[in-house]
């Protein structure tokens, strides 16, 4: 893990790039004070998020970092890919696996020991430990030696990945270095994710805004309809009021109105009168 952890984060594209963009901001929020860096120690990367707006506390410098990142370079957003192996390396102790690569070499040294002893003792008839016991010392020893030229290699290019971001390599260790990058890649993947929340947040927002907007005025404009409506049924009265007015047309009405009702009564007495019975007197 550590012989490719170390190759990724100096091979990585999009981890230089975004070194380059961070100090760009380092510099911008120093700018009068410290100023124009040529550079940062990778331990800063972390105190990004911890760097919060004095507008919204919930959002930090990461937040507005990755905004500018899928903006301006969106192919550093894919950076974990780059740097697949430096999780597990971040897990790894190099003292205590100095000191489990010695256990190996003083157990294979004790075999080798036993075996020499063993050598030099009689030979017992059907006792088979000699040739068994040296087949294993020679595949443990080939097994053993591709360990440590692994651990050695493993070394030598953590060492070249931790001078390269300028680290003392006599003090920094695997899990130390290579835990910086995993906590910034955490931290960096959550902060992405709550910048899309935030946005899909705001999106429905918006959504519901627009809606409730069409709707408030969709809803003045059957208002403004109807009161169109009732304002143009009384207009129309009280223009035929005054057209009936202006051509007599509404006395006319009521005089004729008035014969017939007058007719109708008349009618009503002469037939009374014609019901009612005839008292004859006789004097």
């Amino acid at each position: 893990a550590i012989c490719a952890a170390s190759k990724q984060v100096l091979q990585s594209k999009s981890l230089k790039q975004l070194l380059e963009v961070v100090l760009a901001f380092g510099n911008y929020m120093n700018k009068g004070q410290r100023g124009n860096a040529y550079g940062f120690k990778i331990s800063s990367l972390n105190k990004i998020a911890d760097t919060k707006s004095s507008i919204d506390k919930n959002i930090t410098l990461l937040h507005y970092l990755i905004t500018v990142v899928e903006k301006k370079y969106p192919k550093i957003i894919s950076l974990h890919e780059e740097l697949q192996s430096v999780p597990e390396a971040a897990k790894v102790n190099m003292t205590e696996m100095d000191k489990e690569i010695a256990t190996l070499r003083n157990g294979l040294k004790a075999v080798e020991s036993e075996l020499e002893y063993q050598k030099s003792q009689p030979p017992v008839p059907g006792d088979k430990f000699v040739s068994v016991v040296s087949q294993f010392i020679t595949v443990a020893g080939f097994s053993f030696s591709d360990v440590e030229d692994l651990l050695a290699e493993s070394k030598e290019l953590f060492l070249k990945s931790a001078k390269h971001f300028g680290e003392e390599t006599n003090k920094v260790q695997p899990d130390e270095f290579f835990g910086i990058f995993d906590q910034f890649l955490q931290a960096f993947s959550e902060a992405k994710q709550e910048n899309e929340n935030m946005r899909k947040k705001k999106e429905e927002e918006e959504r519901r805004a627009r809606i409730e907007a069409q709707l408030k005025e969709q809803r003045e404009r059957e208002r403004k309809a109807k009161k169109a409506k009732e304002n143009g049924e009384e207009e129309g009265e009280f223009d035929d009021l005054v057209s009936a007015l202006r051509s007599g047309e509404v006395f006319d009405k009521d005089i004729s109105k008035l014969k017939r009702n007058r007719k109708r009564i008349t009618c009503q007495a002469t037939d009374s009168s014609r019901e009612r019975p005839v008292t004859k007197l006789n004097y």
